[in-house]
């Protein structure tokens, strides 16, 4: 990650973007020896086709079938959750809540590829801010995509690589680049990484608007969606509140749902889709992913994801999102008693990163905080009446009534985001394995456990020289 070569990355990075770039661009001279940021950063069009190599890279083929992309980070977290079973396949180390040892691949993954979606953000930056060529408007919403994803991934590296925030803001965390550099850098602090995320997601939120070339690009509201996941985890509930509106775009509740849950969770041009990942057949992941290629026992695939029990219990017959069914005729005490029609895998299936009904129990959450319960409610039944016409409005209060809007929280997204390990995380609540559950005891995660976060990996501490051995102590 440190060695890092500028026109090496620019170069990789064109390849992976030619994929997107009109005819015309590709057939433009080109220098004999490198891909210069003159070249790329000198039109709209260079620039645009910057973002799109980028872009291709939250959905592609990494380095491993459960080492792909942002699906892959997400996924890692939904099988280390109750709700969800992983038979023994890809991802049943995740599962089993042992793959954080400083030489593992998920380690290794969840650093390198953060860190690499972090170098080009940072080179679509620089480059830009650089430019002689862009106009000054369109540097700031090229700029404000950089950020966006920057800020995107350093959050995912905040979350894996330590505690919660509120646990200690001052405890280490991975380093920090906000330029390309050949050496690395020393660990930072929760405190110091947050700080870099909020600066950048405030700079994305101001000069980005709803325009974009598709939903897969980052524009004002996707924005605004990491941002309120962010202050969610910091208990910013103010923020939290305020952002998550403006990433769905405020309105009515009802208004910006629809009855599409059992439509496959395959296309990006659902209304309720804030943001995601697009797939084609052409430009496909295939079988690397996840949750689709493991979650849909309907096709050829992994067949790996199974439902706890006690899960499928909490859906009402009428509920819209329960579809569970009893696919293996195995005894109820199976943990293959219950599969999901709730993803429908082909190699064009698109993955889901921010939804609106996301945004809106965010919004609920926060309302609940800053002392607006009516407020929290009548979302919470927006929400509920959408997806169960028989759906009765909550009475809850108090702890009760958060209780309720977690617990919705996991209904809505299960499988999507790793939901029930984000909420045990940042709520530093632990998650006991119970039901059908394949693995139970050891497996399950203590309040606070450090299972909770991986390990340096052991090839970045003997490539830099300001991380010491010692920064695994006690991790």
């Amino acid at each position: 990650m440190k060695k890092i070569n500028l026109k090496i990355v620019f170069i990789l990075t064109l390849a992976f973007s030619m994929l997107s770039c009109n005819e015309d661009f590709l057939n433009d001279p080109q220098p004999t020896d490198a891909v210069t940021a003159s070249v790329i950063f000198g039109s709209r069009d260079g620039a645009d086709a910057f973002v799109s190599g980028i872009m291709r890279r939250f959905r592609g083929q990494f380095t491993a079938t459960d080492a792909a992309g942002v699906n892959s980070l997400y996924y890692a977290r939904t099988v280390k959750g109750n709700d969800i079973i992983q038979r023994a396949t890809w991802f049943s180390f995740d599962y089993e809540n042992d793959n954080r040892e400083p030489t593992y691949r998920r380690t290794n993954f969840t650093w390198n590829y953060s860190y690499y979606m972090i170098n080009q953000a940072n080179n679509l930056i620089n480059g830009a801010e650089q430019s002689e060529g862009l106009s000054a408007l369109d540097k700031k919403e090229i700029i404000g995509q950089g950020k966006a994803i920057r800020a995107f991934f350093y959050f995912q590296l905040a979350m894996e690589f330590q505690h919660t925030y509120t646990f200690d803001p001052s405890l280490p965390a991975p380093p920090i680049y906000t330029e390309l550099s050949t050496e690395g850098n020393p660990m930072s602090t929760l405190k110091e990484m947050y700080d870099l995320i909020l600066e950048d997601l405030t700079y994305a939120t101001q000069n980005l608007t709803s325009d974009r070339i598709a939903k897969s690009y980052i524009n004002q509201n996707v924005a605004y969606g990491i941002l309120a996941r962010v202050y969610q985890t910091m208990g910013n509930w103010l923020g939290a509140e305020d952002a998550a509106r403006k990433a769905y775009g405020g309105g009515t509740p009802t208004s910006v749902l629809n009855n599409n849950y059992q439509n496959g969770f395959n296309d990006i041009s659902d209304s309720e889709w804030i943001w995601g990942s697009a797939q084609s057949l052409d430009q496909s992941n295939y079988y690397w992913g996840a949750p689709h290629a493991h979650a849909d026992h309907f096709v050829l695939s992994y067949s790996a994801t199974f439902f706890n029990n006690n899960f499928v219990a909490l859906f009402s017959p009428t509920d819209i999102r329960n579809t569970f069914l009893e696919g293996y005729n195995v005894p109820a005490a199976d943990y293959r008693n219950y599969i999901s029609r709730k993803f429908t895998f082909n190699f064009d299936s698109d993955h889901p990163i921010i939804r609106t009904a996301e945004m809106l129990l965010v919004e609920a959450e926060a309302k609940y905080y800053n002392g607006d319960p009516t407020g929290a409610h009548n979302i919470l039944f927006a929400l509920q009446s959408t997806r169960d016409p028989l759906a009765v409005k909550s009475t809850n209060t108090g702890q009760a009534l958060l209780d309720e809007i977690l617990v919705e929280r996991r209904k809505e997204l299960y499988a999507e985001i790793g939901v029930e390990w984000f909420d045990a995380k940042r709520y530093r609540k632990g998650i006991t394995r119970n039901g059908n559950q394949r693995l139970k005891g050891n497996s399950s995660l203590l309040p606070d456990d450090k299972r909770f976060f991986l390990k340096v990996p052991q090839a970045e501490i003997d490539a830099n020289i300001n991380i010491d051995e010692s920064v695994n102590n006690g991790r």
